[in-house]
């Protein structure tokens, strides 16, 4: 038995469990019923993590009876992490503590064309940026860039239109350069991240001026069964009710089981959050929906392919025609969903951030006329950009997730 690694699955389980609590914490009892840990092991791994400044106590609860529980809550502030996203224009870098919440940004714009060489440059710079100021330490920094590419192994693939990123190793040469460890994932992997990401941060206060109302949707926006259109209080456990209506199951720490992340930029792409994580594939290639032909014989797509979602999505939205591209992604969005069976349609990227309501009803609307069961999946805003995505997966193997 590997006593270390065993050590560190069992922290990160109380860890993930912590950090979905809140502030208001949870007791040792409760911890050793819901990792099926024995109290005297949560004792040992609880006193470790408050050696190491990452948990503290959060008061105590109201008796029953007996003697007041103590509560213990996560240290946000301890660690932070890095997300970048390089889009094929721009670049943005957020530092985030281990709630998740946004502590620092940059941004500017990028020549992806330009190549690898320079991208890293610019990384670099926006990396320095964000953690310039005196703070905790950085527990690693999360990429995201536009796909294909080999998650596993760090190296880039022949992104669409920019042949020499090709076998690029990016994630070992942003860790030559920036001495963290460095994780790289596609965009729309990293916008799934970032949903449900914004689920756990529901649970902590300060990130939301609404919060003592408790947070709703992913979004004001939602349409379909179990929408949230305005606040309503979280559950955090099985069948979390959101808004006025349930979203179905949940992780322990807060975060949907089943969604789609659609992202609508320069390019298009979903990032699938099935089962409790990030689903990439067996070669990393998952979620490749901007290049499903819903158009036989259609106009060329860069891909290759003809009458791809991607190229009548885009030239929609380069007519001015938003209502027709949102309902380019909803009949995408349906072939998906009748795929995969998914509670949520999450919807992010700048073309929808110029347009919201569009999509959101656009989306939903095609959802609606082809759903085969009246339980439709919510459809709604993503609510964290892809940057917020990038530093969520730095974070998660803190938090026992990869």
């Amino acid at each position: 038995m590997n006593l270390p690694a065993l050590r560190g699955h069992n922290d990160a389980l109380v860890l993930e469990l912590l950090r979905g609590a809140g502030p208001a914490g949870l007791g040792r009892t409760e911890l050793a019923g819901r990792t099926g840990l024995t109290p005297q092991a949560v004792s040992k791994i609880t006193a470790r993590l408050g050696a190491d400044g990452l948990v503290a106590e959060a008061g105590r609860a109201a008796s029953t009876g007996g003697k007041p529980r103590t509560l213990l809550r996560l240290v946000p502030d301890v660690r932070h992490a890095v997300g970048v996203h390089l889009d094929r224009d721009a670049l943005r870098a957020v530092r985030v503590d281990l709630a998740g919440r946004v502590v620092a940004e940059s941004g500017g714009p990028l020549d992806f064309a330009a190549g690898p060489e320079v991208a890293v440059e610019a990384v670099v710079r926006a990396v320095a940026r964000v953690g310039a100021h005196a703070g905790p330490p950085l527990v690693g920094v999360g990429v995201a860039a536009p796909g294909p590419l080999d998650h596993r192994a760090g190296v880039m693939g022949r992104v669409t239109g920019f042949p020499s990123w090709k076998g690029f190793p990016l994630k070992g040469v942003l860790e030559g350069r920036l001495g963290l460890p460095v994780l790289l994932d596609k965009d729309t992997n990293a916008g799934a991240a970032a949903a449900a990401g914004a689920w756990l941060r529901a649970t902590w206060p300060e990130a939301d001026a609404d919060a003592d109302a408790g947070v709703g949707a992913a979004s004001g926006f939602g349409v379909g069964a179990g929408a949230g259109g305005g606040r309503g209080a979280v559950d955090v456990g099985p069948g979390v009710g959101v808004g006025a209506g349930a979203v179905g199951d949940v992780l322990v720490g807060g975060a949907p089981r089943t969604c789609v992340y659609l992202h609508v930029g320069t390019g298009l792409g979903a990032g699938l959050w099935l089962g409790g994580g990030v689903y990439r594939g067996a070669r990393s290639a998952a979620g490749e929906f901007g290049h499903q032909v819903i158009l036989l014989d259609g106009p060329p797509c860069r891909c290759g392919a003809r009458g791809c979602v991607e190229v009548l999505c885009l030239e929609a939205v380069a007519r001015g025609d938003l209502p027709a591209a949102a309902r380019i992604v909803g009949e995408a969005a349906a072939n998906l969903v009748a795929l995969l069976d998914v509670d949520r349609v999450l919807l992010g990227g700048r073309v929808v951030a110029a347009a919201p309501d569009v999509f959101v009803a656009g989306v939903g609307a095609v959802l609606a006329a082809r759903a085969l069961d009246p339980a439709r999946p919510v459809v709604a805003l993503a609510g964290a950009g892809v940057a917020e995505g990038a530093a969520e997966m730095a974070l998660a193997p803190l938090f026992g997730r990869g």
